[in-house]
């Protein structure tokens, strides 16, 4: 289990904020105890937060790798009759990390300002959000949407356009609750439906 650099700085705020805390309650306990607790609190919370699980499941080359931990919303076409359209919420709870769902190219990373709705409310597909298009030459597709939440509001990218990225791979990250969204091609066969658990980088979400 490692700790994804994004959690580090905030994890070392809270280790100061705990000694200077501890350095405080020697003059001030009733000032200095609650720093120290709040400290205390918010790097093990950072820490828990922005964990990185070591996955390894080995997926066969028909299967289409769910890209984010968390509950799965809907599964519809939306816009495009052609695209099936998966969206999983993420609580605070859940590794916010983001996984390649195929293997290929990054054709686009497009980030798009918008509300910051909660976001397992139908109206968060017009939160700001971050699109990452994967393609591998063949006509299959699958685009990994990013949406913020109504807390924290920071999406990062780890891929660029023309990255060559693996099944699997860490593609970004989301701070705190949030939503991903799975672009498909209507062809393709979603094993997952509204309410099921899944896991990035280890839930089968779909076949070619």
């Amino acid at each position: 289990m490692g700790i994804v650099p994004e959690g580090i700085k905030l994890i070392c705020i809270g280790a100061a904020a705990a000694a200077a805390g501890a350095a405080v309650s020697f003059w001030s306990k009733w000032l200095g105890v609650p720093v120290l607790a709040l400290g205390v609190f918010f790097a093990l919370f950072s820490a828990y937060f922005f964990r990185d699980p070591d996955r390894k499941k080995v997926f066969a080359p028909g299967e289409i790798i769910c890209p984010a931990d968390g509950t799965v919303l809907s599964v519809r076409t939306e816009d495009d009759p052609n695209v099936t359209v998966v969206r999983i919420f993420l609580s605070i709870f859940n590794v916010h990390l983001q996984r390649a769902p195929m293997a290929g190219k990054v054709e686009s990373v497009v980030f798009t300002r918008g509300k910051f709705a909660i976001a397992y409310k139908p109206e968060a597909s017009s939160n700001e959000r971050n699109l990452i298009k994967i393609t591998d030459g063949t006509g299959r597709f699958a685009h990994v949407e990013q949406l913020t939440g109504s807390i924290a509001r920071r999406i990062i990218s780890y891929v660029r356009p023309g990255d060559e990225v693996k099944a699997a791979d860490k593609i970004g990250m989301i701070y705190f609750g949030s939503q991903v969204a799975l672009y498909l091609p209507g062809t393709a066969r979603v094993l997952v439906k509204p309410g099921d658990k899944v896991y990035g980088a280890e839930t089968i979400l779909g076949l070619w």
